[in-house]
């Protein structure tokens, strides 16, 4: 069921300021064209989603309807007893064609660390994702986005992860799909080991997702203790990137995020010769999911032209 701007922002709480001078302030130039295409990354919805104001099939409609974005990427979180009901998938599909949608990528979560030393437990992790490259497929993706998770030393998790990603990677192959690691925490948000393990994978549908706000290696005390350069870091996955999460958090009030100097990043991408998908992903709190995403996607077509 679709949820209506009007509802949804009532029960989000979103300020009088997100709701209107913030988005009259980030209004882009129609005239000025992009780049990159834009797609909007489900996990900016995960608030509610998980309180069940959304489901994963309101997606597509939802994308579209209110965000006028036509490219959408899945969190299996969301769906994750469904990858192989066929009947909840042709569902999924036919709200994506009923709304002009296609869908680029399903990000991948809980399935086990491809890059755990133990090769039983990693060969499972393997096996877990078979049944989400063959989901991805029916549902028209091109890619999904899964994580190199391990434990042990970076050198270690790293030979690990080049057998489980190659693994993988194999398997994809054969059905067309892109396999895409994140830097999501730990050694994938060093930007070095991440290439470094690609370089050794050597696939061609094995690549990274360059996440413009993920690059803290280690956590303590609810905050960041060890952190990676962004920009060094995303200058390092370009060169294998088939797609970049435009992650946010705050803006300033000329609508520019605080954490990330976005035409400073936005030029490397570029500069790295990338013309596919940049996904939005907002994990904010001081304005409403709605706002949020609208913020971010103003962001990118305001700056986007310019670099």
């Amino acid at each position: 069921m679709y949820v209506s701007r009007r509802d949804f922002l009532k029960k989000a709480g979103a300020t009088a300021f997100a709701a209107t001078a913030f988005s009259d302030l980030l209004m882009a130039d129609p005239a000025k064209k992009l780049w990159f295409d834009i797609s909007l990354a489900e996990w900016s919805l995960h608030k509610a989603l998980f309180k069940k104001e959304l489901t994963n099939l309101d997606f597509p409609a939802l994308a579209k309807k209110e965000f006028g974005i036509s490219i959408v990427e899945y969190v299996n979180q969301f769906f994750k007893d469904k990858a192989e009901d066929k009947t909840y998938l042709n569902d999924l599909i036919k709200r994506q064609k009923d709304n002009g949608v296609t869908a680029h990528l399903i990000m991948i979560d809980g399935e086990g660390g491809l890059g755990e030393l133990d090769a039983a437990v990693r060969n499972k992790a393997v096996e877990n994702h078979y049944r989400w490259v063959e989901a991805a497929k029916y549902l028209g993706c091109k890619t999904i986005r899964v994580n190199a998770f391990g434990k042990g030393s970076f050198e270690e998790i790293a030979k690990s992860a080049v057998e489980g990603l190659g693994k993988l990677g194999e398997f994809a192959a054969k059905t067309g799909i892109n396999v895409i690691v994140e830097n999501h925490g730990g050694s994938s948000s060093n930007g070095q080991w991440l290439s470094g393990v690609m370089k050794q994978v050597n696939l061609k549908n094995v690549g990274t997702l360059p996440d413009f706000g993920n690059f803290c290696i280690t956590r303590k005390d609810g905050g960041c203790a060890e952190s990676y350069d962004r920009y060094q870091g995303t200058k390092e996955l370009m060169p294998y990137a088939k797609g970049v999460s435009a992650k946010t958090y705050d803006f300033d009030e000329k609508g520019n995020c605080v954490e990330t100097d976005y035409t400073k990043i936005l030029k490397i991408v570029k500069d790295a010769g990338f013309k596919g998908i940049a996904g939005i992903e907002y994990e904010g709190s001081k304005l409403s999911e709605f706002e949020g995403i609208k913020a971010t996607k103003a962001l990118l077509e305001r700056v986007g032209p310019t670099v």
